[in-house]
């Protein structure tokens, strides 16, 4: 790789994801390190007056967003809760930078404010598993994936978190090849460059390094592909190839709570996304989830979550310090 560094442009806003971010900014900062010379040089900005407090609770310096700045080489937004606050912001800044021919990069909700700006029509995208269903439903003309990361032509999307830094190493890659990629990940201890197509959520040994049994991950997929006709316990049980009463002591021991617990709780994590991130009427949520009535829909969502759908509505807009999701209700298992 010879010329002049490779220029990023990061757009950061309220609430961004300061893990995401930094991790996606280290891997081109091993990559100068290591060659010993400057091939990418990074810079951030940010929308709004003051500079904005990351999701955990820490500030990244960064510089007003300048609506006139050069296009370059790579630009990149960066934003997790309520995207939207910033779709005015930013818009025309990223489309001007995609009519000069910039690669445009979504980190976490970064997506959404690519798509919102039409630069993801007919393209693949991702973003956090949390956030899904909401994109999928506010922006349909966007090939949506469950993916860590994508890459179609010059838009690039990952999920957040550690997908941020398997999206820059491939970017090292292209620029700069296998060799120099390959020593990035390395010198910053990530174990392997995961490819294109690699899953947010791969089924198999959990993080921690237990194994939950395949009849479990074959009976909690089966719910997933099921949350709107939801289908009752025996059938579950039969897709899992295992007894009622077999998997109900799976669940308790490996999932820590009843296989009707959980499948509630599912259907009602997908509604909260869909209160919070679309304006979908709150009885079409209910119905897409899986309640047969409003009221059901209303009351279960207020014991698990604390408020009901309506307030969580206004509420899950605001990004706020240490916001959980999904809050989990009170009380042992049922």
């Amino acid at each position: 790789m010879t010329g002049a560094p490779v220029t990023v442009s990061i757009l950061t806003a309220s609430g961004f994801n300061m893990a995401t971010t930094t991790g996606f900014i280290d891997a081109f900062r091993a990559c100068n390190y290591l060659a010993g010379e400057q091939l990418f040089r990074w810079s951030l900005s940010h929308a709004g007056i003051e500079l904005p407090v990351a999701s955990n609770g820490l500030v990244l310096h960064s510089t007003a967003l300048d609506p006139l700045e050069k296009a370059p080489d790579i630009g990149v937004v960066s934003t997790s809760w309520a995207p939207e606050a910033v779709y005015e912001a930013m818009t025309p800044l990223i489309r001007r930078w995609a009519r000069f021919g910039a690669p445009l990069v979504g980190l976490d909700t970064g997506a959404f404010v690519l798509a919102e700006a039409g630069l993801l029509d007919g393209k693949r995208a991702t973003v956090h598993y949390e956030h899904i269903d909401a994109f999928a439903e506010t922006f349909p003309n966007v090939r949506i994936t469950e993916d860590l990361y994508t890459i179609d032509g010059a838009r690039m999307t990952a999920a957040g978190g550690a997908a941020a830094t398997d999206l820059a190493l491939q970017i090292v890659r292209s620029r700069a090849g296998d060799a120099l990629a390959n020593v990035a990940a390395r010198y910053i201890f990530h174990e392997r460059l995961r490819p294109e197509g690699a899953r947010q959520l791969p089924s198999g040994a959990e993080p921690s390094g237990a194994t939950t049994p395949t009849t479990v991950r074959a009976a909690i997929q089966f719910m997933e592909d099921h949350l709107e006709d939801v289908v009752p316990m025996h059938a579950i049980a039969a897709h899992a190839g295992i007894s009622q009463r077999r998997l109900e002591r799976l669940f308790r021991r490996f999932i820590g709570r009843t296989l009707a617990r959980y499948y509630r709780d599912v259907r009602l994590d997908r509604a909260r996304g869909l209160a919070t991130q679309t304006d979908l009427p709150l009885r079409e949520i209910a119905l897409a989830c899986g309640f047969a009535s409003p009221e059901h829909f209303s009351r279960a969502y207020r014991k698990r979550f604390g408020t009901p759908p309506q307030v969580d509505r206004q509420a899950g807009r605001v990004p706020f310090e240490f916001r959980a999701w999904p809050m989990h209700e009170r009380g042992g298992l049922n």
